[in-house]
């Protein structure tokens, strides 16, 4: 017992240690990007959407990559682990993470407050998602067996992603054009050290901010899977709920950190582009490598996951997301807790 209370003490102080390292690489990896973005003339959604989105989406797209590649010595385990993680990403991006960046300026906008991000970007992010899960969630239905279409499918998948990225790039100019253009809130911190602002300076802090970013997710991870073997928790539940949470949190709080300065299309975008990201290319490694099955826990997810995005694309309006709507999509995440832990149960 004392054995087992020195181990839970030990494992949480590793999760604080490590959120704070996740959270100092956050401030230096968002303040650079913004830095890059100006310097490139680039729009906020570019910024957000595509270069925010897969820098910080590095700590969820190695656990199931390396789940797969090496992962554990059974099989069967690695392919719960990826199919949890790959799965439990666009959860987690769709529900919790929109909550708590809404919940987080709800004090100071209020409930009928609204976040007002560039409409055209945020709507052609929620578009190519629900169309891309859309595939990934119908692959369950194709046999294991059937490695033609399983690899059609997947490779639809990537080609949605590159024809996304393809129309982002090209809407930049005309964003920019229109007063959307990246723009940098605070002076670079590698600055403030004496050396100049370049792209050289720019791509080393962002290099070490990225550095930063995935050793503290992996120590992060690491605390939570000590944690979930302490509980009991099976490999499937731990990367469907807990490992999600902890390999999220580069993008929470670099979205929480932008909300709270009012650029609520980077903020938004760094969440829905990852959402993208995380809904075609991760899904297409899943079906071709993985039995990619229905099973309860697994169907319960990608319903929910469908519902918070579908619900974000009907609250999209002109006049930008009302805050009240954006705290539905917290509470389909505690609905999706309720079901998971009563199947389990």
């Amino acid at each position: 017992m004392v054995h087992c209370a020195a181990t839970m003490a030990a494992l949480t102080v590793q999760l604080l240690l490590m959120l704070l390292v996740i959270l100092a690489a956050a401030e230096i990896f968002t303040n650079a990007l913004e830095h890059l973005g100006a310097r490139l003339g680039i729009s906020e959604g570019v910024t957000g959407s595509l270069f925010a989105a897969v820098g910080t989406a590095l700590p969820e797209t190695m656990v199931p990559v390396l789940a797969l590649a090496a992962g554990t010595g059974s099989a069967a385990v690695n392919a719960d682990i990826g199919t949890g993680a790959i799965l439990g990403a666009p959860l987690m991006l769709s529900t919790l993470s929109i909550f708590l960046m809404a919940a987080t300026v709800l004090p100071r906008r209020g409930l009928g407050g609204r976040l007002r991000p560039e409409r055209s970007g945020l709507l052609r992010d929620l578009n190519f998602f629900l169309a891309a899960f859309s595939i990934a969630c119908l692959a369950m239905l194709v046999p294991y067996e059937n490695r033609p279409l399983r690899a059609a499918m997947g490779f639809t998948l990537v080609l949605l992603y590159f024809l996304y990225s393809m129309l982002t790039l090209r809407a930049s100019r005309t964003l920019v054009a229109e007063g959307h253009g990246t723009e940098a809130a605070k002076r670079m911190l590698l600055a403030r050290t004496g050396l100049p602002v370049n792209m050289i300076t720019i791509v080393v802090q962002l290099l070490g901010a990225t550095a930063l970013l995935v050793a503290g997710a992996e120590g992060f991870i690491n605390g939570v899977e000590g944690v979930s073997h302490a509980l009991a928790v099976s490999p499937l539940l731990l990367s469907l709920l807990i490992i999600p949470i902890a390999t999220e949190l580069p993008e929470k709080i670099n979205s929480i950190l932008w909300v709270r300065r009012g650029k609520d299309t980077l903020a938004l975008g760094n969440i829905t582009g990852a959402m993208v990201f995380q809904g075609t290319l991760l899904p297409a490694i899943g079906i071709v490598a993985t039995p990619w099955e229905p099973r309860p826990e697994v169907l319960a997810g990608l319903v929910i996951t469908l519902a918070a995005a579908a619900w974000l694309r009907l609250m999209a309006r002109a006049g930008g997301l009302p805050l009240w709507a954006l705290l539905v999509n917290g509470a389909l995440y505690a609905t999706y807790l309720a079901v998971t832990l009563a199947t389990r149960a």
